[in-house]
This record gives structure tokens, C-alpha cells and sequence, in this order.
């Protein structure tokens, strides 16, 4: 996503807890583009103080923020049932999800407050990956993932009726769904069960940014879910993929990963 905002002209700031992959990206993403399109923070968003200080950091080089999206997640170490994971698992799952996001928001609406308000539409954005009602049922991962991911979801909700009970006009909060996308997230401990459910219901990182990013930045109304794809057509998706739709798409009958996909 960020490599498709910063082709359409928009300058970006980043942040990650590794620093070596985050160095990394932004070498990817500055390549030939022009100085100063692209920054990047080491950040751990469950910490209050570095969301803070991200936030700080985002507005020093942006100067006004329209758009911020809350993308950083964690599915967890396992992906087991609930009795089965550690603790400490539990805990860094929630954090990051919920707490993460929901600090983030705050920190950024402050943000936006302090700039030029709007004239009847909505000038700045916050987009927040959550669960809908069918992407809790359809994911395969942990309690603590899918909860705090519909959390965030209802969070979404909750802030836009704060706004609209302050008489904001100038800030839009959104749902930001992208599916199910192929990461290392989606990936950790998969079955081949699952895998081969994947060929018919997710897609590339690649696919689903051109499609939500255009949506994203050209998006007018101040609510409403930016969706890589409607709910029936993953409905319909899921019905198709007991017939054979995409078999081996991406995986194996084995879930072994296919060349080139």
C-alpha cells in the first residue's frame, strides 16, 4: 500500500519494530523517487510512548496528515484455541490490535484537530483494519486475533459517533477490509486444509493495494468500509471453492507453495 500512494504522488510515512526490515522497505520504497516522499520510524504501536512519538514524528515531516491507516497487527505465535497459548501470546496480540490501533487513533485525531477544518465534507481520513461479521467467522486464527480484530472494527464505529456528537465535520473514520491477504501473518501455521481454502479466498499483497488504494484516496463521504472485495462475492467464492474454483491456485492439494504464485 504504501508503494501505490507513493506512485500516485503522495508522500508517506512508515513505521515497524524491526529496524533492519524497516531500512529495507524504505530503500525499496525510495527507489527513484523523488527526496523526502518516504519516511520511516521504528515504532512499536502497543507502547503508548512510541505511539506518541510516531505520531510526532509523522507530523514533522507530513506537515498535515490526510489519511492515517492502522495496518500493524498480530495474529499471534500459535494458532491454536484459546486454552492452548501462552499468556504473554495473548497479551502482545490484544495490545498490538486493539490497544495499538486505538492509541493511534487518539494520537491522530488530535493531530487532525489542530489542522484547517473542513467546509462540509471531510478533509482527513482515519482508516482502521478490523473484522467485520464475516471475517470473524471466516478466519482460521486465534480467539485473540479474531476478537481484537472486531474490536477494532467496533472501535471504528464508536470514535465516528464521538465526532458526529462534536460536530466534527472535517474527519471520516473507516473500516479498511482487504480480505484475506497472503503474508507471513496469514501463513503462520496454516494447515493444508486451510491453505487450499486460500487459493479460492486470498490474494496477493500486490493485487489488493491497487485496488484499496485508489478507493482510499479518493474517498468523499466521513463513514462507510473501504472493501477489497463486497461480502458477496467472497460468499460467492466460498460456495465456488467447494466445485473446484481456483484449485491449486497458490497451493498444492498438499499446501505446498506452487511456482510463480
Amino acid at each position: 500500500m504504501a508503494r501505490e500512494f507513493v506512485l500516485a504522488g503522495d508522500r508517506v510515512v512508515i513505521c515497524g519494530r524491526s529496524e533492519a526490515r524497516l531500512d529495507e522497505a524504505l530503500r525499496q520504497l525510495g527507489s527513484g523517487e523523488p527526496d523526502g516522499a518516504v519516511h520511516g520510524m521504528v515504532c512499536d504501536v502497543s507502547d503508548a510512548e512510541q505511539a506518541v512519538a510516531f505520531t510526532s514524528f509523522a507530523v514533522s515531516k507530513l506537515g498535515l496528515i490526510h489519511r492515517w491507516i492502522n495496518n500493524a497487527g498480530t495474529a499471534g505465535k500459535m494458532r491454536r484455541p484459546l486454552w492452548q497459548l501462552d499468556s504473554a501470546d495473548i497479551d502482545e496480540t490484544c495490545r498490538t490490535n486493539l490497544s495499538g490501533s486505538m492509541m493511534l487513533c487518539a494520537e491522530a485525531l488530535k493531530a487532525m484537530h489542530r489542522q484547517p477544518a473542513g467546509q462540509g465534507r471531510p478533509l482527513y481520513h482515519l482508516f482502521n483494519m478490523g473484522f467485520s461479521s464475516a471475517g470473524l467467522r471466516s478466519s482460521p486464527t486465534s480467539v485473540a486475533h479474531r476478537a481484537s480484530k472486531r474490536a477494532v472494527a467496533i472501535m471504528s464505529e464508536l470514535i465516528l459517533e464521538e465526532l458526529k456528537h462534536s460536530s466534527n465535520t472535517s474527519i471520516g473514520v473507516h473500516e479498511l477490509s482487504p480480505g484475506l491477504v497472503l503474508t507471513d501473518l496469514l501463513l503462520r501455521d496454516a494447515t493444508p486444509a486451510q491453505k487450499r481454502f486460500f487459493n479460492a479466498m486470498a490474494e496477493t499483497p500486490e493485487t489488493v493495494a491497487a485496488a484499496l488504494v485508489p478507493a482510499i484516496r479518493n474517498i468523499a463521504k466521513r463513514d462507510g468500509a473501504v472493501r477489497y472485495q463486497p461480502v458477496s462475492v467472497m460468499l460467492l467464492r466460498l460456495a465456488a471453492s467447494r466445485f473446484g474454483y481456483r484449485k491449486e491456485r497458490f497451493f498444492d492439494s498438499e499446501g505446498r507453495r506452487l511456482p510463480d504464485s
